[in-house]
């Protein structure tokens, strides 16, 4: 494992916002390739809501419809699969990229077409992983969408390219901390270790996410060869939160 690799939970303790992350990669045998997916709100709109799988896919409901308030950048399918291509993202651009691969399209040419969030004065980077699974192995496509500068007049777009590699993914997440406006993340996505106990490292997620402004996350791994599924799902509000399905 190389040396650079960091603890993703010691990543999130350290950071009281990051707001919505991403994490794609293996466990340590190479068997199971690992998504996880986390949302974080200071708002009560954005805390407003609640995460839960359909059809073996992530989806955003509202918690609360009586303070839906605008829905727009809040409410959207993070996940999609097409045949052993895994999509995640933090908005709609999801649609973008599964209609664009379905037409024998690639990851990167469906967001050349779209930009960062509408949200003056943040403009929230538009994040987005794609990984196709191989019975030998792993590829992974990250994105990051972000404002090239503090007016919002143009779109920085930037992609990177991973092979899968046993105990290591790859952490992309939207703000570098909090701040007023909320600075854009920099850099390369970090790269992480993995463990081999998926469960505890999901819970271990879940605890080192800000208390006061974690909102939900999921966390699947899907086998190379079988296509077989676990995931586990925490949300902020008591009535789902621990709740977990495999």
């Amino acid at each position: 494992m190389p040396k650079s690799t960091l603890d993703l939970c010691r990543l999130l303790r350290d950071n009281p916002y990051p707001g919505r992350g991403l994490v794609m990669g293996l466990d340590p045998s190479g068997d199971k390739a690992l998504q996880a997916y986390f949302i974080m709100g200071r708002s009560e709109n954005s805390r407003n809501r609640v995460f839960f799988e359909q059809d073996g896919e992530l989806r955003i409901r509202l918690h609360q419809a009586r303070s839906a308030g605008d829905t727009d950048l809040i409410l959207y399918r993070p996940t999609a699969t097409r045949g052993r291509q895994l999509i995640v993202t933090n908005g709609d651009q999801t649609d973008t990229i599964l209609a664009a691969v379905r037409r024998g399209g690639s990851f990167e040419s469906a967001l050349r077409g779209r930009s960062f969030e509408p949200d003056a004065p943040h403009f929230t980077p538009r994040i987005s992983g794609m990984m196709i699974l191989r019975p030998d192995g792993l590829q992974s496509s990250l994105s990051i969408l972000r404002a090239a500068d503090s007016q919002g007049s143009a779109c920085d777009r930037l992609f990177f390219e991973y092979p899968g590699l046993p105990g290591q993914g790859r952490f992309l997440h939207t703000y570098l901390g909090d701040g007023a406006p909320l600075p854009a993340f920099e850099g390369e996505p970090r790269a992480v270790a993995i463990p081999g106990d998926i469960a505890g490292f999901a819970k271990g997620i879940w605890d080192s996410l800000n208390a006061d402004n974690r909102v939900a996350l999921w966390v699947r791994a899907v086998s190379l060869k079988g296509g077989t599924q676990e995931s586990y799902l925490f949300n902020r509000h008591p009535a789902q939160k621990g709740a977990t399905h495999a």
